[in-house]
């Protein structure tokens, strides 16, 4: 994938003889709460791990890094460029554990980070369900009309919730669509699979980033035309196939890290025009590395 950068201010106007104070910068909790503002963590699912996984509070942020998965080649990443936090959207540490001991990947993970003293924060399904989060950045990219969520959240607005639903302008084929995906997503390893008719006509478009092959009884009740998700399990799929009516949904299957790669710099702007509302002088960046686990993938050829 190639290196995409998004800077929402420029920090290297600020002299550096300035202290804290001055220069604009807040601190790690100040952050935080811009944090909730945009992605509250009453909106992330029972089973999820979202907020602050390394960083003290009071530690002055002047640089921040987004990206997808916290992974060492993300952290060694944020921690070359300064970053004194990085926003990720998988959480490194979603069950229980017993030793962060650097000894594994996930404790190196901690070590790192915290030798560094770059903090770490997950915006999960928090970021999924808010207003601008990752389905509602697909369904803009997708140009969809009319959205609304697939399942309304629990504790939020009605227009917040898992995935979303709505209308393409114009009726368009399968095919044309489904290259329309491809084109707009980062380039991965995997591609985009597709099932269905390919001059099939489709409007109504059901999406959900990262895995979603949970919510196919929503998307039946939805009506959609085409469903647009990663990580389909064979059975969810086959099964979704063969009770189709008339052929529908049709389902396109991307990769995770790409489908919700296009929310980070969504994101990024986000945050930085919170922070600079409240007078905060911050760099903010997405990361340039593919997180992706794929590196090749061998098929039949042929359309």
């Amino acid at each position: 994938m190639e290196a995409v950068n998004t800077d929402i201010s420029d920090a290297d106007s600020v002299d550096e003889d300035e202290t804290v104070e001055a220069s604009g910068d807040p601190t790690l909790g100040q952050v935080l709460l811009a944090v909730e503002e945009l992605w509250p963590e009453s909106l992330a699912e029972d089973w999820d791990e979202v907020g602050l996984v390394v960083g003290r509070p009071n530690a002055p942020v002047t640089k921040i890094l987004f990206a997808v998965d916290p992974t060492l080649a993300v952290i060694d990443e944020a921690v070359e460029w300064g970053a004194e936090l990085l926003v990720v959207h998988h959480p490194l540490l979603l069950k229980g554990v017993n030793s962060v001991a650097a000894t594994s990947a996930k404790g190196l993970a901690v070590h790192r980070l915290i030798e560094a003293g770059t903090g770490l924060l997950t915006v999960h399904t928090n970021g999924d369900s808010a207003v601008g989060g990752v389905s509602d950045v697909l369904a803009d990219a997708f140009g969809l009309e009319h959205v609304t969520p697939l399942t309304v959240a629990s504790h939020g607005l009605p227009e917040e919730g898992i995935g979303r639903v709505g209308d393409l302008p114009d009726l368009e084929t399968l095919g044309d669509f489904a290259a329309r995906v491809f084109e707009m997503l980062p380039a991965v390893a995997g591609g985009v699979r597709v099932a269905g008719d390919k001059d099939g006509l489709v409007r109504r478009v059901a999406v959900c980033g990262g895995a979603g092959d949970s919510l196919f009884d929503a998307v039946r009740a939805s009506n959609a035309d085409v469903y647009v998700t990663a990580d389909m399990r064979h059975h969810p799929a086959s099964e979704a196939r063969e009770g189709a009516t008339n052929g529908r949904p049709y389902l396109i299957d991307v990769s995770h890290f790409a489908s919700e790669w296009l929310w980070l710099p969504a994101a990024a702007e986000a945050l930085g025009n919170v922070l600079a509302d409240q007078g905060f002088d911050v760099e903010i960046r997405v990361s340039s590395t593919n997180s992706d686990p794929w590196d090749f993938i061998l098929t039949p050829g042929g359309d």
